[in-house]
């Protein structure tokens, strides 16, 4: 029947089929799912909420669990009272959320599975951390709704400060799905954010350098990496999580100690499904079996017998009980309102948007805050300036209301600023007070100016988030508790190269290959060289470098941009095969052209790239900006027209530069003098350029070391680094090289010593290597000796060093005259030069 007493007919399948899904729907939305945005339940979120309200902050002291229970009930979750004190206590439980939200003192619980004391016994308060999740929450950062019976109001969602729902995860049942999101480390998940702030397009695997997989509470080891990154892409996968286990030997006997679990898994129920397993003969050789954790630590003793192998044993526990478990990773949450299941980006960009709200609305609060305190300043500027008219107003009006309404009238005030004069002190006439009223005004003023532009600007409030969370970074960050170990049925495609001493040539019109390093020879000063590689009509070897073959190769291109490869992924080749055109390994443009190479073995902290360009241009950036470099390349340099790159170092910050120029000029200074700019800066002037002239090379130079230089034609000369003076960046410099018509003029210039070898190669694609102990050192003004004889159509385009440190005396061959070989060398795997034409 309806209200009107008539009888309605329904379909009784369609309106069990209407009920069941509204029933299905607030189960999903109302209990069962986090929010994507502060990873929250909704009794979660309102345990939270409620405690904020009590005042049970961190400094604070701990109140009975029943009392916020009760307010819990009556307020904003009419549930039953075992549902949300479960929920409080799971908050609480170090063995069960990595980063717990509730300090709770008491029994709550332990990792054997026993339960907490009733909450008319247990005490707790907030955690610090919980702050960050209710930060400006009083600062209209978020909506709020009446709660059940319209009496209270409480949040849609908390502000999050950090990324909760991957940082302490969520597990919950809803009806036709369920969501599984494990905890991970707090660090390595702002470092995520911070990441997808630099860059938007970063890739799910990009972003699983920072974030390496799920951190558990319990630690443990995860095996494999396949089953973390299928989820991270996919949003569905399982990892397989075992025990950090250790075999100890005593008295002739093994016995296996287990320090961590794997999550979630009952330590008590563990230890008697072991014991049962021995029982029933399932598994042999244990011969005692005890449980020795205490407040230090988790410590199960598995003592075997005399004969018993251990790691059998270790590996049948893993088999059959839960030493070893599976995690299956499902990554649903809700998004407006509506479950979604969600990558690892997803959830981030998700977080990373609501954040940026929370930022915007906070600042639009303060902003009206501060307005209206600037609007009554104004009024009581105002008043001040014709006080002795607003006294005598004020006290000729009969009422309030007319004494306001007048000073509206007369001075064109606000109803607020009126009254305000109206509230205002004696005491505020002083001159002291007057002082603070203008000097509380212009602070004003220059705020909400300041709050204007960062609504204005989205760089401005990914700055502001960015600043937040490195500051919750360094206040609550730990160091990772699950390791995570490469599985035995997953192979790394780099696992299967072995690592290997290669030089990498790169033609001028983009042809590279690699060969092994000992394809070269080292030959006496003068000789004709061998073969390095055929190559076509006009074209000409212009990069020649050594490296390994799992080292990082970048290519900086005439654009700016910077690509990146690894060793291996360059061709093998023979010693005159022509190689592979550049274009099929790396997207380039068709008018984008490789200007410099780099290979980097790792991108550590502390250590930047400093750039020289040909107009005497110098940027220095720090390494890390381009560790993670998709295949479409970065922005590396913004060159300047007509500009190009001639030369990367990699430095550590205080490193002396030597620039050297075509006509035979340098000038060196300390790297300090440039500070560290961004990836797409443009840099400063490195040195003053005379006219027609150009910089070819740059070098970093050490005391004891030897500047040598090199001119097109084969001649070149060292000289002592001590010869040239320190100056400031942006000189003229001074003169390195006499150069002249027979020399030509200078190609690159190199840091050497005694020991080191020169390997030098022309256009035609002839290389040779020199023995730099067989050049004679020479002052600044000179032209030296011949280095490789040329003819006049051909030109040495291209130099390489090879330290000597890196040489092996044990790979010496035997002399043949006829070729003038003197000896076999390896090649330094970590040299980069970059080759001037």
């Amino acid at each position: 029947m309806n209200n009107e007493g008539k009888v309605l007919s329904v379909d009784i399948k369609q309106e069990m089929k209407r009920c069941y899904i509204d029933y299905a729907m607030s189960v999903i939305v109302g209990r069962a799912l986090p929010d994507v945005r502060d990873g929250l339940k909704p009794v979660h979120r309102r345990i939270l909420y409620s405690m904020h309200e009590l005042g049970l902050t961190p400094d604070k002291g701990y109140r009975k669990c029943a009392k916020v229970v009760g307010d819990v009930l009556g307020k904003y979750h009419p549930h039953g009272d075992t549902a949300v004190y479960d929920a409080l206590v799971r908050l609480a439980q170090d063995f069960s959320i990595r980063y717990t939200l509730v300090d709770g003192h008491g029994n709550f619980g332990s990792v054997d599975g026993d339960g907490a004391a009733a909450m008319r016994y247990t005490e707790a308060k907030m955690d610090k951390i919980t702050l960050e999740l209710l930060r400006d929450i009083n600062k209209d950062t978020v909506d709020f709704i009446p709660n059940f019976d319209g009496e209270e109001k409480e949040p849609v969602v908390l502000p999050s400060r950090f990324p909760n729902l991957l940082v302490n995860g969520s597990a919950g049942i809803a009806v036709g799905m369920a969501t599984n999101i494990p905890p991970h480390n707090l660090g390595e998940v702002i470092d995520g954010v911070l990441m997808l702030i630099e860059n938007p397009e970063t890739t799910v695997v990009e972003l699983m350098t920072h974030i390496k997989g799920p951190d558990f509470p319990t630690a443990g080891i995860i095996m494999g990496t396949n089953g973390i990154r299928e989820a991270y892409e996919t949003g569905r996968g399982k990892v397989i999580v075992r025990a950090k286990t250790e075999i100890e030997e005593e008295k002739g006997r093994h016995k296996i100690i287990v320090n961590e679990l794997p999550y979630q898994v009952n330590k008590a129920k563990l230890v008697e499904n072991i014991a049962e397993l021995v029982k029933d003969k399932k598994i042999e050789g244990i011969s005692d079996l005890r449980d020795e954790s205490d407040r230090e630590g988790m410590r199960i003793v598995i003592e075997l017998k005399k004969d018993a192998n251990a790691n059998v044993i270790l590996n049948q526990l893993y088999k059959h009980t839960k030493l070893q478990d599976t995690f299956g990773i499902i990554m649903i949450a809700l998004v407006n309102g509506e479950p979604e299941t969600l990558n690892l980006k997803q959830v981030l960009v998700h977080y990373l948007d609501f954040q940026k709200e929370v930022i915007r609305r906070r600042t639009k609060f303060e902003l009206d805050k501060a307005a209206a305190r600037a609007h009554i300043l104004e009024g009581l500027r105002i008043a001040l300036d014709h006080i002795d008219e607003v006294i005598s107003l004020i006290r000729s009006s009969k009422t309030a209301e007319e004494a306001r309404n007048g000073l509206m009238s007369r001075f064109g005030l606000s109803e607020k600023q009126a009254q305000a004069i109206l509230d205002m002190r004696l005491q505020r006439l002083t001159g002291l007070e007057r002082e603070k009223i203008e000097n509380e005004y212009n602070e004003l003023m220059q705020l909400i100016a300041r709050l204007k532009e960062i609504l204005d600007k989205e760089e401005l409030v990914l700055g502001i988030i960015r600043d937040e969370l490195l500051e919750i970074r360094a206040r609550f960050a730990d160091e990772r508790r699950t390791a995570i170990v490469k599985n035995h049925d997953e192979i790394d495609i780099e696992d299967l190269i072995q690592e290997q001493n290669v030089v990498i040539t790169l033609t001028h019109a983009g042809y590279v290959k690699r060969i092994a390093e000992d394809t070269y020879t080292a030959q006496r000063r003068g000789g004709r060289g061998i073969q390095a590689m055929s190559t076509k009509e006009d074209d000409f070897v212009e990069h020649i470098f050594i490296t390994s073959t799992h080292n990082n190769i970048l290519f900086f291109t005439n654009m700016g941009r910077v690509y990146k490869l690894k060793g291996y992924e360059i061709p093998d080749a023979g010693r005159t095969a022509k190689g592979t055109n550049l274009v099929n390994l790396i997207p380039l443009n068709p008018d984008e052209k490789i200007q410099a190479v780099m290979p980097i073995r790792e991108f550590e902290e502390d250590k930047f790239l400093v750039m020289a360009t040909k107009q005497g241009v110098i940027k220095k950036t720090d390494l890390n900006g381009f560790s993670n470099i998709r295949k479409s390349g970065l922005i590396a340099i913004n060159l300047r027209e007509d500009d190009e790159l001639i030369g990367i170092k990699l430095t550590d910050g205080n490193s002396n530069i030597i620039i050297v120029t075509q006509s035979g000029y340098s000038v060196r200074f300390n790297e300090e003098e440039v500070r560290p700019m961004g990836r797409s800066a443009t840099g400063v002037k490195a040195i003053t350029l005379r006219e027609d002239d150009i910089a070819v090379s740059m070098c970093v130079v050490s005391e004891g070391e030897d500047v040598l230089v090199v001119s097109e034609n084969g001649f070149g000369k060292r000289t002592s680094e001590s010869e040239y003076p320190a100056h400031r960046r942006g000189g003229k410099g001074v003169i390195t090289y006499k150069v002249t018509e027979k020399t030509g003029k200078i190609v690159g210039a190199r840091i050497v010593k005694d020991g080191d070898e020169l390997m030098l190669i022309n256009s035609n694609g002839v290389a040779i290597r020199l023995n730099v102990s067989n050049i004679s050192i020479t002052g600044r003004n000179t032209m030296g000796v011949t280095l490789m004889k040329t003819t006049e159509e051909e030109k040495v385009v291209a130099i390489a060093k090879i330290n000597s440190e890196d040489i092996d005396s044990e790979e010496e061959s035997n002399i043949d005259e006829e070729s003038n070989i003197q000896e076999e060398v390896i090649l330094d795997s970590e040299s980069q030069e970059e080759t001037e034409e």
